[in-house]
């Protein structure tokens, strides 16, 4: 099982980021993954960098694989300009790189003052738009006249070798349905060993899973859980208000529900490296291939030497 760092771009600037990354590569992590935002979830994570920058400046600092956890390609950015951005990033990162793809939250998609879509619309505009990468991935001019997307004498001259892969979110039954029609391979955060035979059963066969969970490094459980309810309250709001919310004030007030103890169950707090290595095996049992584990908090540096001496030798 390959264990990555997740760069968290809502709470870190890019220059913290990369340091993480030359991190990252030091302490033995095999990969990365970097989530793509325009707003930060809350006020108190309060960073969101331009991804494709940041994804830019990681082939100079580190020769990881990177993966984008995850890219809406529908609505704040049109299909054909993410297609450009990513055959850029792979030809940067030597074909190292995977466009993760998700059907996105209104928090950053909203923006431009588009109606933010149901569920059905959403899925239906990720596959059309995965379509369009791919065209143009291919080469030569594309002209496209779909349902939502129009592609007019467009080519992307900068290409890498091969075309980077897709792998695609998926945390309701019908996106697991897409993911494994369309995608090179799935995302997901959750240690569901259902969505994952899902995905394989329904057309995904061996094709690579990812996952991640987020970590709060402290000197104790409970300095970790403090740590983390202050800065990521919103991994407690359930259902799909993460989807359909538009700004982090409005989050911050679904967060005033969430009960500090909920931090125990959303992140692995403190520096426990059992804790660590228990959640691990939720998500190696539950059938992925890939996780990836991102820290909260000012602590980074003491997560990545953690596991460089202590969590990585019991793995290995």
């Amino acid at each position: 099982m390959r264990i990555g760092y997740f760069l968290s771009t809502e709470e870190y600037p890019p220059a913290e980021l990369l340091e993480q990354a030359r991190g990252a590569e030091r302490a033995g992590f095999e990969a990365l993954w970097i989530s793509d935002h325009y707003h930060p979830w809350t006020d108190a994570q309060g960073q969101s960098p331009f991804v494709w920058s940041v994804i830019g400046a990681l082939s100079q600092v580190c020769r990881l694989p990177v993966t984008t956890a995850v890219t809406c390609p529908t609505v704040r950015i049109h299909p054909a300009v993410v297609a450009q951005a990513a055959a850029t990033s792979a030809v940067m990162h030597s074909g190292r790189f995977v466009l993760g793809v998700g059907s996105g939250e209104a928090l950053n998609e909203h923006i431009l003052g588009d109606a933010w879509p149901q569920t059905d619309v959403r899925l239906e505009m990720l596959a059309e738009a995965v379509e369009v990468l791919r065209e143009l991935w291919r080469g030569g001019f594309v002209n496209h006249h779909g349902r939502h997307y129009t592609v007019e004498h467009a080519r992307i001259y900068t290409l890498p070798d091969t075309p980077p892969p897709v792998y695609v979110s998926g945390f309701g039954p019908k996106a697991v349905d897409l993911a494994a029609r369309i995608g090179d391979g799935f995302v997901n955060t959750s240690p569901d060993a259902e969505l994952v035979r899902r995905f394989r059963d329904g057309g995904g066969g061996d094709k690579p899973c990812q996952a991640g969970f987020k970590a709060a490094y402290a000197p104790t459980e409970e300095e970790g859980v403090r740590i983390a309810y202050e800065r990521w309250p919103n991994a407690g709001v359930p259902g799909e208000l993460s989807q359909v919310l538009p700004s982090p004030r409005h989050f911050e007030q679904a967060a005033e529900l969430v009960r500090p103890e909920t931090m125990k169950d959303a992140f692995v707090c403190g520096r426990d490296v059992d804790a660590h290595l228990a959640k691990i095996d939720e998500y190696a049992k539950a059938g992925f291939d890939e996780v990836y584990v991102a820290n909260t908090g000012p602590n980074w540096p003491g997560l990545l030497d953690l596991y460089q001496r202590e969590v990585f030798p019991r793995l290995r």
